[in-house]
């Protein structure tokens, strides 16, 4: 198989590095993580929201970060002492407590508006503000010039 060597790129351009990160990503270089299960959902015209299956972890354990162009998910279990003399003996453990960071790369635009933990999900509104530079907007049509105007001279005979 193939694959694509954008080294020499690389030494000669400045300022693309995004663009080669996405490159990257989308030509399977990167390992892409699956843990955990996330939905991407569309809201609106311009709203989106994020959901994150984060069961067994508690609003302070999690972090939502919001960087340039993307998203910043973390969580982290605290290391629990066990006080109790009566341990509990885990049996089978199907809930996965690992720590996590997932990445999400937004469009332009596209801004955090707020997010939430709800039964085991954490929900990450997003909505897309275009500023008032780039929305369209309506120009009128006017009555066109009807071709050059004459310049009019002074033709009246002057006093010598």
């Amino acid at each position: 198989m193939r694959q694509l060597d954008l080294t020499p790129l690389y030494r000669s351009t400045i300022g693309f590095d995004r663009l080669f990160n996405l490159v990257d990503q989308a030509a399977g270089f990167e390992a892409a993580p699956s843990y955990p299960p996330y939905n991407i959902e569309r809201t609106g015209e311009d709203s989106y929201r994020i959901s994150v299956a984060v069961a067994g972890f508690s609003e302070n354990e999690l972090s939502v970060e919001s960087r340039e162009n993307s998203v910043i998910l973390r969580g982290s279990k605290e290391a629990r002492v066990e006080s109790d003399p009566a341990k509990k003996e885990v049996l089978y453990q199907g809930i996965a407590a690992r720590a996590f960071e997932r990445r999400f790369q937004l469009a332009d635009h596209v801004y955090v508006k707020s997010a939430s933990l709800e039964n085991g999900l954490l929900h990450v509104d997003l909505v897309r503000e275009l500023p008032e530079a780039q929305k369209p907007r309506q120009v009128p049509i006017g009555k066109a010039a009807t071709g050059p105007k004459a310049v009019e001279t002074d033709s009246s005979p002057k006093a010598a």
